[in-house]
C-alpha cells in the first residue's frame, strides 16, 4: 500500500535520520508556539507539541498523506531546556549540564489525513555529559551550532563531542531528534514499513552500538 509521507520539521537532522529508513518524505515547515502549560509534565508537553506540528501542517489543503511531527526537549532535573536565546545563554546551559546526566525526550506524532487517525509516541534517553572545559564550550559556541538546539548541543558534533557516549545506554537517534524504532513501530500500525534495515542503518550512521532497539521494536505500544 502506497502512503505519501511528509515530515513537519525543517530540522536537517530529522530529515537525515528519516532518509535512513529508505522512505521518501516531503519536508514541510510547521511553526507553532512552544510554551509549557502550567502543570504540564515534560512527556505530555513533547507529545502535545509533536501532534500540534503535524496538525499545523495539515492546515494547508495540499498537505495530504501521513504527516509526521516531532519535538525534542531537554530535561535537566525538573527544568525543561529549550533553545538558547544567545551565546551567553548557550554557555550557561552547557556549564550547567557539564559532568552530569540529563534526559532527552523526543515525541513523534503521525497524522493520517485520509482517516483522521493520530498516533503519538515518545522516547527518553538519559544522557551523560563529559567534563568539557569552558574553553571547549566557547570554541563550540563560536561555530554557531548550539544556537538552534534544545540544551545548546548536538550529540553528533564531531569536534565538541559533549556526551560520554560509551556510558549511554539509550537511543542515540532520539537525542538527535528522531527515534527511528519508535517511528517504525507507529508506522507499522498504518501498514508502512521501512525499506531499509533501520537498526543496521542507524548503527552505521551514528557509530553507536544500540542496546534498546529489540525491546522497542518488539513492543506493541
Amino acid at each position: 500500500m502506497h502512503h505519501e509521507l511528509k515530515l513537519a520539521s525543517a530540522s536537517p537532522r530529522r530529515s537525515a535520520l528519516l532518509q535512513l529508513t529508505g522512505l521518501s518524505a516531503e519536508i514541510l515547515n510547521s511553526n507553532i508556539d512552544e510554551i509549557l502549560d502550567e502543570g504540564e509534565v515534560p512527556q505530555a508537553f513533547a507529545r502535545r507539541l509533536a501532534l500540534q506540528k503535524a496538525r499545523k501542517a495539515v492546515e494547508n489543503p495540499g498537505h495530504q498523506g501521513l504527516i509526521i511531527g516531532a519535538d525534542t526537549i531537554v530535561l535537566d532535573g525538573d527544568r525543561v531546556l529549550g533553545k538558547p536565546r544567545d551565546a551567553e545563554h548557550a554557555e550557561q546551559m552547557l556549564l550547567n549540564l557539564r559532568g552530569r546526566n540529563h534526559t532527552v525526550i523526543t515525541a513523534i506524532a503521525i497524522l493520517d489525513t485520509k482517516t483522521g487517525r493520530e498516533f503519538v509516541d515518545h522516547c527518553e534517553t538519559e544522557v551523560p555529559m563529559r567534563n568539557y572545559s569552558q574553553k571547549e564550550i566557547r570554541t563550540y559556541i563560536a561555530t554557531g551550532d548550539p544556537l538552534d538546539k534544545a540544551g545548546a548541543y548536538a550529540i553528533q558534533h564531531v569536534d565538541f563531542q559533549p556526551v560520554e557516549v560509551e556510558d549511554m545506554a539509550g537511543c542515540f537517534a532520539n537525542v538527535m531528534g528522531l527515534p527511528l524504532c519508535h517511528l517504525s513501530r507507529q508506522l507499522r500500525k498504518l501498514h508502512v514499513n521501512p525499506k531499509n534495515d533501520i537498526v543496521k542503518q542507524c548503527k552505521q550512521y551514528t557509530n553507536y552500538n544500540c542496546q534498546v532497539h529489540v525491546s522497542i521494536l518488539n513492543s506493541t505500544l
